[in-house]
């Protein structure tokens, strides 16, 4: 697989490019190694740099970023990965509920997948300002998944669909909370930090 092609073609032409994800062998840990682990570390560094360079201060704890921003960003960087392992195994147990084929493999590629432009997108983060962009990339991700359950990757009935892709909107949004929530009790209130 030729990683920039993937992207281009996941942004630009994501019904055309969910084809031949299908037919594609792939293996979890090559979604993860030869993919997810390049792309996830675009808003990691970025959020890094910008904020290390132009600078920022964590709210309520009188600290500056720069301190801090690698820890932060490595921390960002594993839980991410780890939600969107999470995220594919989700939507593969949530399978049989919606008429649909449990695949692992399949199901990752769909989490790997649509979190491409939300990835891509992360580098506006290099001006912590803009950041609001890297939100909107995810948004755009969330149609991609929708490409794909549409397509249908997990062999979902398209009446299906819909329902589907709600529900995994909310685990999605809900996992993205969830990580907002454990790097801002660690950073901000100094729990990791008070270490370092």
């Amino acid at each position: 697989m030729d990683l920039v092609k993937r992207v281009q073609g996941i942004i630009l032409k994501p019904k055309d490019e969910w084809a031949k994800i299908k037919d594609e062998p792939t293996t979890v840990p090559q979604l993860f190694t030869q993919y997810a682990a390049i792309l996830a570390a675009i808003p990691a560094v970025a959020m890094f740099l910008g904020w290390a360079l132009i600078g920022f201060r964590v709210p309520f704890s009188g600290a500056s970023w720069t301190g801090r921003g690698l820890l932060y960003a490595i921390f960002s960087y594993v839980l991410g990965l780890v939600s969107v392992y999470v995220f594919g195994f989700v939507v593969n147990a949530l399978a049989p509920n919606f008429a649909s084929t449990q695949n692992l493999p399949m199901a990752m590629k769909l989490a790997v997948y649509s979190m491409t432009p939300g990835w891509v997108a992360g580098i506006f983060y290099l001006i912590p300002s803009l950041g609001i962009l890297a939100t909107l990339g995810s948004l755009y991700g969330l149609y991609v998944l929708y490409l794909g359950f549409n397509h249908p990757l997990m062999g979902t009935p398209k009446e299906k669909v819909v329902s589907y892709i709600v529900v995994s909107a909310v685990v999605v949004i809900v996992l993205q909370l969830v990580i907002g929530v454990i790097l801002g009790a660690a950073f901000a209130m100094r729990g990791v930090m008070s270490v370092f």
